[in-house]
């Protein structure tokens, strides 16, 4: 995959098998297939086109991951959630460390965001970095400008 500035994908080409974890599958012969569509450069974000045929199966998210529903439907529950039925146009968030259990009625067709979330500390050292950044810069610039201007 390139690293333009801009890149472009079709969500319905490329798309490659994808099998679910056998030992996830509670019934039916679920067949997924996905594509991906886009990867950040630090590798920790990432888009991908994902389709699956009829079936129950578990879901582990091991990462944050937001879905959009773009055909089909799907019928979502967990311990804490009763049956839920999502469509085209639902957007759902799944937290790393979510479980859900999966009813894909005939088919679906998904558009996920996924990214890898970062330890605790390494968030906050990364948000103090990005803060000092921000406070700084406008500084830096004013004085690039100033000596700029005294030419």
């Amino acid at each position: 995959m390139s690293r333009t500035l801009i890149e472009v994908a079709n969500t319905a080409s490329n798309l490659t098998p994808s099998p679910i974890e056998p030992s996830w599958i509670i019934g039916g012969n679920p067949v997924a297939q996905s594509s991906l569509l886009s990867k950040s450069a630090d590798g920790q974000a990432w888009t991908v086109a994902w389709q699956c045929s009829e079936g129950k199966f578990h879901w582990y998210y091991d990462l944050d991951e937001t879905i959009l529903i773009l055909e089909g439907s799907i019928v979502l529950e967990n311990d804490v959630m009763p049956p839920t039925r999502y469509g085209p146009g639902d957007v759902i968030f799944f937290k790393e460390g979510a479980h859900a259990k999966w009813h894909v009625d005939d088919h679906v067709r998904k558009l996920a965001f996924c990214r890898k979330t970062q330890p605790v500390l390494l968030s906050f050292a990364w948000r103090v970095f990005s803060k000092i950044k921000r406070t700084l810069m406008p500084a830096r610039k004013r004085k690039a400008l100033n000596l700029m201007g005294s030419r």
